[in-house]
């Protein structure tokens, strides 16, 4: 029986959501943004993982013009002094189907859009009250318009507000006491890095990771930095005492606009009060930036929605929040390790890292165990 949804949020998760179902379904939908237009900042990069190209590949994205993405098929690690420690194959994991990738979120939002944008999506909508109504959901914008539906599928990020419609217990994100710079640069020859694969440099209490987002030659530079506060009026400061004093040689990467954002996560993984009412990407849990996986993570659960809803299991015995409770639990740990080891103060523990990092990395049953658990699931 064809069911009717609303898709609250126009990001990674909500327009991926919303292909599938147009793609392979004949449920009537619709996405409902609040903003007044699609954020399309053109300088965010985003890597992807095979977990998550799979199922985009279901949505044709294996036809995306190439010069727009990139396929880097190494992880080089370097201290902070740009000296290399060692690296990580990452073309292992891929695949005839599937390849890791990288690209600006603004091409993946286009993509993403082309198909839904003029029927099935309608920006300033915010959500004023929801309510059931003879086993449906009435949900009331604060422009004076409803919508009645089947199910309501929550995507509006960390800082979602149509979650506070359904939380049994507050969940507000916390500050992890650390931010994130970001800046997009043409190529940067000047340092030792190889500009065709993800570059990770790790010092104290901070990494840097460069990556190529396109044919262009565009390199995707995040700097996450541990600060007890988020002050945006202090960050040039702050990488003045943190990074550069490391390291001066890397002044260059901090010449262009930067852009940056406090990081937050979610405390704890929670379902929906209402049987109807599901949370996918963002919404159902942010996860800290250190392993990667925030959009592909957007991704596996909006796909993990769409299977339940055509097997018509949506409802059965929690078995949406089970299972993607499971996956973000794995995603979680292995994220927060990653944070922990990255940002090490004493030169002593940062030494001991990348002594075992020499190791770990040709451990075949530790990259397949640690890694492959995430970039290989079946879809």
């Amino acid at each position: 029986m064809n069911k009717k949804i609303a898709i609250i949020g126009a990001g990674i998760a909500g327009l991926t959501l919303a292909n599938l179902v147009k793609k392979y379904s004949e449920h009537e939908f619709m996405v409902y943004e609040k903003e007044e237009s699609l954020s399309l900042d053109q300088g965010y990069g985003i890597q992807l993982a095979t977990n998550s190209i799979k199922i985009l590949n279901k949505i044709n994205f294996n036809k995306i013009d190439n010069e727009k993405i990139f396929h880097p098929n190494t992880l080089d690690f370097y201290n902070i002094h740009n000296e290399k420690i060692c690296d990580l194959n990452l073309a292992k994991f891929n695949n005839s189907e599937a390849k890791y990738t990288t690209l600006q979120r603004s091409t993946l939002i286009e993509f993403l859009k082309e198909d839904v944008y003029t029927q099935h999506l309608r920006f300033g909508k915010k959500i004023k009250a929801v309510s059931e109504l003879k086993e449906k959901l009435l949900i009331k914008f604060d422009d004076n318009t409803n919508d009645l539906v089947d199910y309501l599928i929550v995507a509006d990020g960390i800082f979602s507000s149509a979650k506070s419609f359904f939380e049994r217990k507050k969940n507000k994100p916390k500050y992890k006491k650390a931010l994130a710079v970001r800046v997009i640069m043409k190529s940067k020859s000047d340092l030792k890095i190889n500009e065709q694969n993800i570059s990770l440099m790790l010092g104290g209490n901070t990494h840097i990771v460069l990556y190529p987002i396109n044919k262009k030659k565009e390199l995707n530079m995040v700097c996450i930095i541990r600060s007890k506060k988020y002050d945006p009026d202090n960050i040039k400061s702050l990488i003045e005492k943190t990074v550069l004093k490391q390291n001066s040689n890397l002044k260059a990467l901090f010449k262009n606009e930067i852009k940056s954002w406090p990081l937050y996560f979610t405390p704890k993984i929670l379902p929906s009060s209402n049987k109807k009412v599901f949370y996918i990407g963002d919404a159902f849990n942010g996860f800290l930036p250190t392993l990667a996986q925030g959009a592909g993570q957007s991704i596996e659960s909006a796909y993990e929605i769409f299977k339940l809803l055509e097997g018509g299991k949506l409802e059965r015995n929690n078995a949406y929040f089970e299972e993607r409770s499971r996956r973000a639990k794995i995603i979680r740990r292995r994220s927060n390790l990653n944070f922990f080891i990255f940002h090490f103060s004493s030169a002593i523990m940062q030494k001991i890292r990348n002594t075992f990092l020499k190791f770990l990395v040709k451990r075949k049953t530790f990259i397949e165990g640690y890694l492959g658990k995430v970039f290989i699931k079946d879809n």
